[in-house]
C-alpha cells in the first residue's frame, strides 16, 4: 500500500463525498479506491468510513485520520513546490476563492500574482463563506477572500487575516437616460427609499443577503426581491435586460461601469460598512506561492488598486 496515495484518496473522499466522483478526481477506478480506504482502516486498526449504499461520512476515528491526511497532502505539496522552485521564482498551484461579492477583486489579484510570478498557476473559485470556511479548515483551499467577521466561527482553524478593503453598498437601476461616460455614480439614498423597488439579491445562504436583509430590517423596512440568484452575473444582468434593481457592493458595481444606461447610488441610513480581507490557516507552513501571494496582498499598490476598484468607487 503507498500510504500517502491512500492519504490522498480519503482527504478527496471527504472533499467529494462519494465514491465514484472521489476516483474520478483522483484519476482511478472506484474499487480502487473503495480498497485504499479497506487498507488504511487495516493499517490503523479503525473503520475510518460508514459504509451502507452510499457515502454515509466518517466515523469519529475517521476525522482524525482525515485531519493527519490533510496535513501530510499539504506538506507534500509544499515540498514539491520547493523543490520545484528557485529561491526568487515560486512555482505550483496556488488554491484560492472569494464569496460572489469579491470575486472581481480577486480575479484581478490572481492576475497581478500570476504576471508577477508566472510559474505560479492561481485557481480561482467562487464559493460561499462556509465553504470558505470549510475549505481552510481542511486544507483545501490556500487563500480565502471573504468577510473576516465571520472568522469566529471557525473554532477548529486559527485563522490569520489581511485586511484588504471596506464594502459600501449601493443600489444599481437603469438611469432615466444614458450617461455619456458610462455608469453614473448618483445621489445618496436611504435604505428605507430603496425598498420600494424590485429588487433582484442574492440568495438567502449568502453572507451578503444577510447584511443587506439587516440593514434594510435596521432601515424599518424588511424586503422581498422579487429575482433571487446564486451568480452574481445573473444579478448584474437582471438589472441591465430587465426591470429590477439590486443592491451590490462597489466591488461588483465597478464590473459594470461601461452600462451607460446604469447608475449606481450609494445606501445611507444605516451607513453600512463590511470589512473583506484574505485568510489562511496560521498553524500551517506557507509554500512559496502562498508567501508571494501575501506579499503581494500587503503590497501597498495593490490595496491603493484594490480600494479603486471597491468600497464607495468615485464618481
Amino acid at each position: 500500500m503507498n500510504l500517502l496515495s491512500s492519504l490522498r484518496y480519503l482527504v478527496a473522499l471527504s472533499e467529494h463525498r462519494h465514491f465514484g466522483r472521489a476516483a474520478a478526481a483522483c484519476h482511478i477506478t472506484q474499487p480502487a479506491l473503495s480498497n485504499a480506504i479497506r487498507a488504511l482502516e487495516q493499517e490503523f486498526g479503525v473503520v475510518i468510513v460508514k459504509r451502507g449504499r452510499s457515502y454515509g461520512g466518517l466515523t469519529p476515528e475517521g476525522e482524525r485520520v482525515l485531519a493527519a491526511a490533510q496535513r501530510m497532502v499539504h506538506e507534500q505539496n509544499l515540498l514539491q513546490q520547493e523543490l520545484g522552485s528557485e529561491t526568487h521564482r515560486p512555482r505550483g498551484p496556488l488554491r484560492m476563492g472569494a464569496v460572489p461579492t469579491a470575486i472581481p477583486v480577486l480575479a484581478r489579484f490572481a492576475a497581478m500574482l500570476q504576471a508577477r510570478h508566472p510559474g505560479i498557476v492561481p485557481a480561482v473559485l467562487t464559493l460561499s463563506s462556509q465553504e470558505l470556511e470549510t475549505g481552510l479548515e481542511t486544507l483545501s483551499l490556500d487563500l480565502a477572500l471573504g468577510y473576516t467577521e465571520r472568522m469566529k466561527l471557525t473554532p477548529r482553524a486559527q485563522l490569520t487575516a489581511w485586511p484588504q478593503y471596506v464594502e459600501h453598498y449601493f443600489l444599481l437601476r437603469r438611469a432615466e437616460k444614458p450617461h455619456p461616460d458610462g455608469l453614473r455614480i448618483g445621489p445618496r439614498l436611504r435604505w428605507k427609499d430603496a425598498a420600494a423597488y424590485p429588487l433582484a439579491l442574492l440568495t438567502p445562504e449568502m453572507h451578503n443577503r444577510t447584511i443587506i436583509d439587516s440593514a434594510f430590517v435596521t432601515a424599518g423596512t424588511p424586503v422581498k426581491p422579487v429575482i433571487e440568484t446564486n451568480s452574481i452575473l445573473s444579478l448584474a444582468l437582471s438589472v441591465v435586460e430587465g426591470q429590477v434593481c439590486s443592491v451590490m457592493p462597489g466591488a461588483l458595481v465597478g464590473t459594470v461601469r461601461g452600462y451607460r444606461e446604469l447608475e449606481a447610488l450609494p445606501l445611507v441610513s444605516p451607513d453600512v460598512r463590511t470589512p473583506i480581507g484574505f485568510m489562511a490557516q496560521a498553524a500551517v507552513r506557507s509554500s512559496r506561492a502562498m508567501e508571494a501571494a501575501i506579499t503581494l496582498a500587503t503590497d501597498a499598490a495593490w490595496l491603493r488598486h484594490a480600494a479603486a476598484h471597491s468600497g464607495l468607487l468615485s464618481a
